[in-house]
């Protein structure tokens, strides 16, 4: 037995070095989606408000990050299958970072242009090696993508609340700044992390890597090719839908810039929320089916938009988008990273680049959509594809020849193992007790190693955030400065879209943002730990359901 130590050791280091680097990557995935979802967000108006370009020239400004990103993401899908991820990931971060920087100095049209082709190459090298990374645990926990969507999503709604109370403060060059940092520390997260745990190459190994490094996609761009194409597909109809619903709401309702994020911020916070609950669905029933509910979802969606009557029933049938993309696009990259293989760094660039074609192609089809048919007749257009995607996304599933129905997350610790009763009961002998010891052992690896928390901790936790936020209140009420009051006091839908009434000094604004942002917060603790506590509730065994001798 004593032989099989160090080898036992050796796997449970490995195992703590792939959570380690799992962990940062989906806190580095957090810290660099939210600016780049924000700056996305404002960079039109800030680049006709701060430098004065034309609707032509912001055009251009748009196409140069998306075109540079599009057409690198395949050469970064070979960085990351040749070199080390973290470090290729890491490079992309900072030219995130340097781009958001570059946009905060630019007063000129060619400033701005460099800017936005450095975060095209940024993005390229950023999300293909982060996704890569993602897939290195896929093998032994099949719920590391929507982990990762998951943590994007969250970094993009706290980002959007936060960049949007301070905006004002801080002007767009200090919002831009923010976001630089935020990359910085998302590089710094990336190069701290251990390097991918595995067996050494060798010469052949780094022969055959650059072989096939030559080679770009080859073979895996071929067997990829029907679900690129049914991403494509996807991306162009969920695009139009989202420009068609952009151009409404601002010149059908005619809102401001900032109260149009808050109509798409629930369903952000729903695919933060969601997206590791869905995944049991598809444990459940499998990708096909889930991806079939999905696309149908999405249609819904678009065909309920055409009869919507105000910005509040968009707002919650946009939760119904959110559910949907919240399951489809893990699934999505789980596929790809699954057909891929060990090069799972093409797949993702290819992947990434048919997102980012859709993309593109739904934005131009939604402006020639809004400019020459009627809202109506413009969402159900827009609906037809998403109708079929229930049926060619579960196809290009299938012929990719991986599983429909994916393993089973591990179970998270603290839970009874229901195997090691059922052995005492029977009275195993001690090979097969050993043998059960092993596999438990096994799956121990593959778990989280932090503690769970339980229910009583959950709620004093949530007790003293509500606390201290009461407390916060409280002290702003008093000093006249409470979001709180004026939204219970006042047009409750204004000033929830507008952000509030506006303060007379750069400090007073702090404070009174500071105080609606925290509000968001706390509505969205309160979600997510209520929901922990319905889970833990739910998979709390039953008073009945303790082992005990039957009289069979």
């Amino acid at each position: 037995m004593t032989e099989h130590v160090p080898a036992t050791a050796g796997a449970e280091a490995d195992a703590r070095r792939r959570q380690r680097r799992e962990g940062n990557t989906l806190l580095a995935a957090m810290l660099t989606n939210g600016p780049n979802e924000l700056i996305d967000f404002v960079l039109p108006l800030w680049a006709g408000a701060a430098i004065g370009l034309s609707a032509t020239e912001v055009g251009v400004l748009l196409a140069v990050e998306m075109v540079l990103s599009m057409v690198f993401r395949p050469v970064s899908g070979v960085l990351a299958d040749t070199f080390e991820r973290r470090y290729v990931a890491a490079a992309g971060a900072a030219l995130y970072g340097v781009s958001a920087a570059g946009y905060a100095l630019a007063q000129s049209a060619p400033v701005a242009y460099t800017a936005a082709a450095v975060g095209g190459v940024g993005g390229a090298l950023l999300w293909v090696s982060v996704r890569a990374i993602i897939s290195e645990r896929l093998a032994e926990d099949s719920a590391v993508f929507p982990r990762l969507l998951s943590s994007q999503e969250t970094g993009a709604w706290v980002a959007f609340i936060a960049g949007l109370t301070l905006i004002g403060l801080i002007d767009y060059a200090g919002v831009f700044l923010a976001c630089a940092a935020a990359c910085a520390a998302a590089a710094v997260l990336l190069l701290a992390s251990p390097s991918r745990p595995g067996r050494p190459r060798t010469d052949t190994d780094k022969g055959a890597a650059e072989g096939t490094a030559a080679a770009g996609l080859g073979a895996v761009g071929r067997r990829l090719r029907p679900m690129l194409l049914a991403v494509v597909l996807t991306m162009t109809a969920e695009s139009a839908v989202s420009l068609l619903l952009l151009l409404h709401l601002q010149r059908g309702f005619d809102l401001e810039i900032g109260e149009i994020a808050y109509v798409f911020l629930p369903g952000a916070i729903v695919m933060s929320l969601a997206a590791e609950r869905l995944h049991t669905y598809v444990v459940r029933f499998g990708r096909s089916r889930v991806l079939m509910a999905a696309s149908l979802s999405s249609a819904g969606f678009a065909v309920g938009l055409a009869w919507a009557p105000n910005p509040f029933v968009i707002a919650g049938l946009w939760i119904l988008s959110g559910l949907a993309w919240a399951a489809v696009i893990p699934i999505g990259q789980a596929v790809i990273a699954e057909a891929s293989g060990e090069q799972a760094g093409r797949g993702m660039g290819g992947y990434e680049s048919a997102r980012l074609l859709g993309a593109l192609t739904g934005s131009l089809a939604a402006g020639v959509l809004y400019d020459s048919a009627d809202w109506t007749a413009a969402c159900l257009v827009a609906a037809v594809p998403l109708l079929a995607g229930a049926v060619v996304v579960p196809r290009a599933v299938r012929r990719l020849g991986v599983a429909d129905v994916p393993a089973p997350a591990p179970e998270a610790p603290g839970r009874p193992e229901k195997p090691q009763a059922s052995a005492a009961a029977d009275g195993a002998s001690g090979a097969e007790s050993r043998a059960e010891t092993d596999t438990r052992t096994a799956a121990t690896k593959r778990t989280p190693l932090r503690k769970q928390k339980t229910p009583r901790q959950i709620r004093r936790e949530l007790g003293l955030h509500a606390a201290l936020f009461a407390v916060a209140q409280l002290v702003l009420l008093v000093a006249g400065l409470s979001w709180m009051k004026d939204l219970l006091t006042g047009d409750f839908g204004e000033l929830l879209l507008s952000g509030g009434r506006e303060q007379d000094s750069s400090v007073t604004g702090l404070l009174y943002g500071a105080g609606r942002l925290w509000t968001f917060i706390l509505i969205a603790d309160v979600l997510w730990q209520g929901g922990r506590l319905l889970v833990l509730a739910l998979r709390r065994p039953s008073p009945e359901s303790p082992s005990r001798p039957s009289g069979d």
